[in-house]
């Protein structure tokens, strides 16, 4: 296992400009998820790292090693992709085996190193059976013990479980999880779920437009965010924002009018932040901040639009009256309130009131960076 430095990485094709100056360092054994939007960049980095493409300007290191002008053979990687890429007429002891016999290993570490992948992956009974003969979750099973045997430095898999349905893909996460912790192996994952990023990284790497918005741990980025755009992606249902304006400001205070409300402070604001009276902002709240028929802080009334009943929680999806709400990427300007219990709510439209406190808020200014975060949470570093 090794670690992973790229300095600078800039890919362009044609006039699109598809990464830009990526910096990132991935620490050995660590397990590194890659999310963003489609078109990110994200597989095109992990495509980079692979020497599946090659980079326009800047440096990729494996393992101390500059690999920028390697062969994918040459720079000890193996990578496991979404479409399992299995030989139909091989059995599955023959696709593990096949990247040691083209390397011309003696046939007994070759079957040593399948049946030891086998045993880790829980598919030994399935040797010498075709791939036509496995379901969906065993194939990807085989395809990643052929990345075993090679015993790489460095893992990469390639939206692994797309193709999986729903339970087969909380099963995969868990053993994927396990495998981290049984090989202790370098390993990057690229997806475009944050559900899967949040449940499994070490470290998450978010990106947009070809570069990297923020580096951290889970838990760090979500109550973190650096801008807007973080905080919107990592999160289900996502964090809701509200516009407002500066009403005045300090260097330890913000004043900001909420349209058709009220004024709230956020104390505690970033060092240097810049805002003036009259600035626009947002405000952020996550779903299960959102408190129903608040007798303190901010209270806003709204119609009821959608019930998510999933069993352990309630999702209601709120048409606000007053409240300036800011439109989602899919068009949207409901707001969504967690409810952390099953709840019991009639259908159709309806009357109700919700509301925040402003400790729990964060704030954003016009650029989308963030200049506020709760108390509670704002001293976890990223």
């Amino acid at each position: 296992m090794s670690n992973v430095t790229l300095s600078k990485v800039n890919k362009q094709y044609g006039a699109y400009h598809a990464l830009r100056d990526v910096e990132l360092e991935i620490a050995t054994g660590d397990f590194v998820v890659m999310v963003g939007p489609s078109g990110c960049g994200k597989s095109t980095l992990l495509k980079t790292i692979a020497g599946l493409e090659a980079i326009g300007t800047g440096t990729i290191e494996i393992g101390g090693r500059n690999v920028t002008h390697l062969e994918p053979g040459e720079r000890g990687i193996a990578m496991v992709f979404q479409s399992y890429a299995l030989y139909p007429h091989m059995t599955v002891w023959e696709n593990m085996a096949f990247g040691l016999r083209i390397m011309r290993r003696p046939r007994a570490e070759i079957n040593a190193a399948v049946q030891r992948a086998a045993q880790i992956l829980r598919i030994a009974s399935l040797l010498q059976k075709k791939p036509g003969q496995l379901s969906g979750g065993q194939r990807q099973r085989v395809a990643i013990g052929r990345a075993i045997t090679r015993q790489p430095e460095v893992f990469l898999f390639d939206e692994p479980l797309s193709n999986l349905d729903a339970a087969l893909r909380t099963q995969m996460r868990v053993e994927l999880a396990s495998l981290h912790r049984t090989l202790g192996s370098t390993m990057i994952y690229v997806t475009h779920d944050q559900v899967e990023a949040m449940t499994m990284a070490d470290q998450i790497v978010v990106l947009r437009a070809g570069e990297v918005e923020q580096v951290g741990r889970p838990l760090a980025l979500y109550h973190n965010p650096r801008n807007r755009f973080v905080a919107s992606f990592l999160g289900s249902p996502r964090m809701n924002f509200f516009e407002g304006i500066v009403a005045n400001s300090d260097s330890t205070t913000v004043a900001v009018e909420i349209p058709g409300l009220e004024r709230v402070a956020f104390s505690g604001v970033q060092v240097g932040h810049g805002l003036k009276s009259g600035d626009k902002v947002t405000i952020g709240v996550r779903p299960e901040h959102l408190r129903l028929n608040p007798e303190v802080g901010v209270c806003v009334q709204g119609e009821l639009r959608l019930v998510e009943q999933l069993g352990r929680e309630t999702v209601l999806y709120v048409q606000a009256g007053k409240l300036e709400t800011v439109e989602s990427d899919t068009g949207t300007t409901n707001v969504a309130v967690l409810v952390g219990h099953a709840a019991e709510f009639a259908g159709g439209s309806r009357g109700m009131s919700f509301g925040f406190n402003v400790e729990d808020a964060y704030l954003f200014d016009s650029g989308g960076v963030t200049v506020s975060a709760p108390k509670s949470i704002s001293g976890m570093s990223a």
